[in-house]
């Protein structure tokens, strides 16, 4: 799960992470009131969306005084900005932070993310700061500092002052950028992140050390321990259809490419996205139903599918075990009575009453296709989907 930028340095400061003073607001007047109570002077204007690049797209101004703050927040709010990283549809901007202007007299990077590989959290730190890590991991890798931490001790001392040497500083600054990175893991921590990222972190002209940006995504499956971080969830900022997806507890993420998927399991998802792609096609989406789907789970799977507009073919790619073939046929039956799809739909059924499964459909009066094995069902979807 994602959050804003102004939520993460809320969640941040409770742990000892200094930021910046600010606040968030959605309406021009709400933007005045913020710059008075923080003094009148230069601010920062900071668009709200879940996507980086938005100093390049126009959504981070830095204006002096109230009246520029307004007509810099005036031509974000309500209007979609387009990065690199929300595609073209963009995102509609919602709300503004608006900061204290801060003299910067150096840019650094900071983040903190779990190694899948190695199953610990490592801390990637960079004198290349206010630049994405992946320029930067590009160019010059020789430039990111990384320092993994053992689960069973924990973020020590000496690593805390080893990357603040490895930052360059000096005197003060390496215990204040000790207990910078302290807190940053200790946040990290206690919050079941996956990622707590600062870019830039800033050494100020007096000598301080502040997370001018800071994101944060969390681990979906420790939410239940967290309500307090669950409710930050912004649900306009998702994929419409993988939020519905969440609410009827079916993993998807949608892709960009033209055949629709929906798989029991996520490894066998995994290889049918592969060998659609090994067959010439392109996969629109991940959807695993599951290994305990009912019908009606299956029958929210195909809406979900079926709406996104650019699906051209379906292939339902289900290996039965805990998940029987005549549910998934029945589900698949049900939903193309209801929806009166129009692309065509292959269905490859393997493993538990799978003979069962396949009668149903046959008896269906449906024009499905049938396909026996994975590479036979993957070459026919594609040849459906260019058809």
């Amino acid at each position: 799960m994602k959050i804003h930028e102004y939520q993460a340095k809320q969640i941040l400061a409770r742990f000892g992470v200094k930021v910046p003073r600010g606040e968030v607001a959605s309406t021009p007047d709400e933007v005045r009131e913020v710059v008075e109570r923080l003094g009148g002077g230069t601010v920062v204007v900071k668009a709200q969306i879940h996507a980086g690049g938005r100093g390049k797209a126009g959504g981070v101004k830095v204006v002096k005084g109230a009246d520029a703050a307004v007509q810099a927040a005036r031509a974000m709010l309500g209007k979609t900005l387009v990065t690199h990283q929300t595609g073209p549809e963009g995102r509609v901007v919602q709300r503004v932070l608006i900061e204290e202007g801060l003299g910067i007299a150096r840019e650094l990077y900071l983040g903190l993310v779990t190694d899948r590989a190695s199953g610990r959290a490592v801390f990637m730190a960079s004198t290349e700061g206010g630049v994405e890590i992946e320029e930067v991991a590009a160019n010059h890798p020789e430039k990111i500092l990384r320092e993994p931490v053992d689960p069973a001790v924990g973020f020590q001392p000496f690593q805390a002052r080893k990357l603040a040497f490895g930052l360059g500083l000096t005197g003060g600054l390496v215990n204040e950028g000790a207990q910078f990175l302290t807190s940053l893991y200790r946040t990290f921590e206690a919050t079941d992140a996956s990622l707590a990222e600062i870019n830039p972190l800033i050494v100020t002209s007096d000598n301080h050390l502040l997370a001018l940006d800071a994101k944060m995504n969390f681990d979906d499956n420790a939410l239940f321990r967290h309500p307090d971080v669950k409710a930050l969830r912004d649900i306009n900022e998702e994929d419409p259809l993988e939020v519905k997806a969440t609410n009827y507890g079916l993993n998807y993420i949608r892709l960009e490419g033209n055949v629709g998927c929906m798989v029991n399991g996520a490894g066998l998802a995994m290889s049918t996205m592969d060998i659609i792609q090994y067959a010439g096609g392109s996969p629109a989406n991940f959807l695993d139903v599951g290994g305990g789907a009912n019908e009606e789970q299956v029958r929210h799977g195909f809406e979900i599918i079926l709406g996104d507009p650019n699906v051209r073919a379906v292939l339902i790619n289900i290996f039965g075990g805990i998940m029987r073939c005549d549910i998934v046929a029945n589900g698949v039956v049900s939903a193309s009575r209801q929806l009166g799809i129009k692309v065509p739909v292959v269905v490859r059924l393997e493993g538990t009453n799978v003979e069962l499964g396949q009668k149903i459909l046959a008896e269906s009066g449906l024009n499905f296709i049938v396909a026996q094995g994975m590479k036979d069902a993957a070459e026919k979807v594609v040849a459906a989907a260019k058809n």
